[in-house]
């Protein structure tokens, strides 16, 4: 290659992945990472504390409440200081909240350490998905489908080598590995991080809780869309192995085939927002995501149930990152304000819908749970005209 290929080839790289670019997906891949690797931390936290199931549970109920509590405390934050300044904040102070959980030594503590580390995580989100909405208008191009499937993909990474590393290095070393990992991946992104101005114009009318419908709306699809995904993380394996006789090693897989496909497509799913645009892919996405649950809800066997679970997969793949675009670039407030309306609808869709569809699953049947979450793709298809705030580039990163 000659050095003019050469460099135009770095030119190119530079265009389509510029620092700032870079260093947001950075940040969903360390907090995916930490949420990953805490999944197989669950079962040594509950034997340690001595916690029964019902105690467990109220300890991931107080995981979701420091995420709800903190999510519009970050969000006014981005307003008054802009989502650069938050996000390093935050991500310092998510980063040691692994530790706490690992070696908080009674109850109130562990409550403690488990409140905090769902707050902290919260608050992270919020403002690195601010920060992608802010790279996003520079760019003038979509980037936020890639940047949570590098979550995924940290997510991934973080439980699958998680176990090993627990097994073979104890839990404790496990916690310090993580965060050691997890505080080089910040420190290498901290310098590329998108430097973001301040809405100070609107930190005293906006930074509360907005009273214009739209980024209710928007949240509402990010909640719609959320609740099929905490369904099927929760419910996709007792559905399997109790209503179509699935094997322990078969009725894992409903959420594998599902998560599988999701990040797949989370990876294409910018390229396919640029030449669709944000309102018709988001139609296509729920279409999939109704198909599919509905396949999954009246499979008649283990293969068509996993089917179903993939083809749901794909459309909910990009359907929370649209919502989120949207919300950041929603007009009339600051982006952080309105993220963080959309993305404490959208977690609470995971954090708390899945223990009601126990209760109803109890009196019914998990056949027609999954039947019946699909009927909320068609609220989102209602509502898929605000998809198009998710396409508003500004200006271009420089």
């Amino acid at each position: 290659m000659s050095d003019q290929a050469f460099d135009r080839a770095l030119q190119e790289r530079a265009r389509l992945f510029p620092r700032p670019r870079v260093a947001v997906a950075t940040l969903f891949l360390l907090n995916g990472f930490v949420m990953g690797s805490w999944a197989p931390k669950i079962p040594e936290f509950a034997g340690r504390l001595a916690l029964s199931e019902a105690d467990l549970g109220l300890m991931l109920l107080a995981f979701g409440v420091g995420s709800v509590l903190l999510m519009p405390l970050a969000g006014a934050q981005i307003a008054r200081l802009g989502s650069n300044r938050v996000v390093q904040v935050a991500t310092l102070l998510f980063i040691p909240t692994i530790l706490g959980v690992t070696f908080a030594p009674s109850i109130w503590s562990g409550a403690m350490a488990i409140f905090l580390f769902g707050g902290l995580t919260g608050a992270m989100d919020v403002s690195m998905n601010a920060n992608a909405v802010e790279v996003e208008r520079r760019m003038g191009r979509s980037i936020m489908s890639s940047c949570h499937a590098f979550w995924s993909l940290g997510g991934l990474l973080g439980s699958s080598i998680g176990g090993y590393l627990i097994a073979a290095a104890g839990v404790s070393l496990h916690a310090v590995m993580v965060s050691s990992t997890s505080l080089a991946l910040f420190l290498i992104a901290r310098p590329m991080i998108l430097k973001d101005a301040p809405h100070l114009e609107e930190v005293s009318t906006r930074a509360r809780l907005p009273i214009s419908p739209l980024p209710w709306l928007i949240g509402i699809i990010a909640l719609f869309s959320m609740i099929p995904e905490g369904t099927i993380l929760d419910w996709g394996a007792i559905y399997l192995r109790d209503e179509l006789s699935a094997d322990i090693g078969l009725s894992g897989l409903a959420f594998a085939a599902f998560s599988l496909t999701m990040a797949i497509m989370r990876f294409m799913g910018d390229w396919v927002r640029d030449r669709l645009g944000a309102v018709r892919t988001l139609r296509i996405c729920s279409v999939l995501s109704f198909s599919g649950l509905v396949v999954a809800g009246l499979a008649p066997n283990v293969f068509v149930a996993l089917l179903g679970f993939g083809i749901a997969g794909v459309g909910i793949s990009n359907m929370v990152p649209i919502a989120f675009s949207a919300a950041g670039n929603a007009p009339g407030m600051a982006a952080g304000v309105g993220l963080s309306v959309v993305t404490t609808l959208g977690y609470s869709g995971i954090l708390f819908a899945p223990s009601l569809i126990g209760f109803v699953a109890e009196h019914t049947s998990l056949s027609i749970v999954f039947t019946g979450v699909s009927m909320l793709n068609i609220v989102v298809l209602g509502l898929s005209n605000l998809a198009r705030h998710a396409d508003r580039p500004v200006d271009h990163v420089r």
